[in-house]
C-alpha cells in the first residue's frame, strides 16, 4: 500500500509521497490520474519527497505528468511534512530542486518562508492573449519563466479554462506561467494564474515573485521592496532584497492521508 498525503498552500494543492531512498517510481499517466480532480484525488501537482547526496529534493511533477523545475507553495507545504512528521526540526534548512538549493525557515506552526532565490527580467517584448483581448506582457525568470499581464479589471481575462496564448512562441519552448495582475486602492495587488501543465490554480509561489517583480518595474519603484499578494487561494507576501533575491512567505497546511493503490 502507497501511502500519501494531501497538503496545500493557498489553495495551491499537492499530493505528496515521502520515499526517502527513491524506491517507488510513477509514470507519467500514474500522476495524471491521482491528479485528475473528477477520477482522482485532485491537485495542482505531485511531490515525491527524496534524498539525493545526503539532502533533501522536491521531485516536482505537473498535474498533466511533465516536470517542473521549482514551485514555492510546493516547497513550503513538503517542509511542512518534513517539519510535522519529524524527519526535519523546525528553523532554518534547505532543500533541493530542479532550480537549485532552496532555503527555508520552518517554525513548527505559522507561515512558512522561502529564500526563492533571484528573480530577473528578461529582455524583449512579449504579448499575451486571452478572452479576445491583447496584453504587454513582462517576461520574468524565476528558475522557471513567467508572463506577467497587468489589468485594470480581472473579468477582463475571461475564465481562463483555455491557455492564454503568449508570442513569441519560441520564447517559451516548454510552456510558461501566465499570471494577471491588477492593483489594489491599499497598495496591495490581485492575482489570477494559468499555470502551464495544470491550468487555473488558487495561488502559484514563484508567480507571486514575478508579479512582485514586475509590480516593482511597472510603478518604477527601487529595491529592496515588500509586495502583499492576494490570489483566489488567500495572502502571500513577497520581500526582494537589494540583490534581487526573493522570499516568499504564506501558510502551508497538511489535509488528509490518502492511499493510492487505487490509482497505480
Amino acid at each position: 500500500m502507497i501511502k500519501a498525503t494531501y497538503g496545500h498552500g493557498t489553495h495551491n494543492d499537492f499530493v505528496l509521497v515521502f520515499d526517502e531512498n527513491d524506491q517507488v517510481q510513477f509514470t507519467k499517466e500514474q500522476i495524471k490520474r491521482i491528479c485528475d480532480r473528477t477520477t482522482g484525488i485532485g491537485s495542482d501537482g505531485f511531490i515525491k519527497i527524496i534524498k539525493k547526496d545526503g539532502s533533501w529534493f522536491m521531485d516536482y511533477l505537473n498535474a498533466d505528468g511533465s516536470v517542473a523545475e521549482m514551485c514555492g507553495n510546493g516547497i513550503r507545504v513538503m517542509a511542512r511534512y518534513l517539519t510535522a512528521n519529524g524527519h526535519q526540526p523546525s528553523g532554518i534548512y534547505a532543500i533541493n530542486t530542479r532550480a537549485g538549493r532552496k532555503f527555508l525557515s520552518v517554525p513548527d506552526t505559522g507561515d512558512i518562508s522561502v529564500n526563492m532565490g533571484q528573480v530577473s527580467q528578461v529582455p524583449g517584448e512579449i504579448s499575451v492573449m486571452a478572452n479576445g483581448n491583447t496584453f504587454l506582457g513582462v517576461n520574468v525568470d524565476m528558475g522557471n519563466p513567467h508572463a506577467v499581464v497587468f489589468v485594470d479589471e480581472m473579468d477582463q481575462i475571461g475564465d481562463l479554462k483555455a491557455a492564454p496564448i503568449v508570442e513569441p512562441e519560441d520564447e517559451y519552448p516548454e510552456g510558461v506561467n501566465v499570471e494577471f495582475v491588477k492593483f489594489l486602492e491599499n497598495g496591495e495587488l490581485q492575482m489570477r494564474v494559468h499555470e502551464r501543465g495544470v491550468g487555473e490554480t488558487q495561488s502559484c509561489g514563484t508567480g507571486t515573485c514575478a508579479v512582485a517583480l514586475a509590480a516593482t518595474i511597472k510603478k518604477r519603484k527601487s529595491l529592496p521592496i515588500k509586495w502583499v499578494i492576494n490570489t483566489p487561494g488567500g495572502r502571500l507576501s513577497v520581500d526582494i532584497d537589494g540583490h534581487s533575491n526573493a522570499t516568499l512567505s504564506g501558510p502551508a497546511e497538511l489535509v488528509k492521508e490518502v492511499d493510492l493503490d487505487q490509482y497505480l
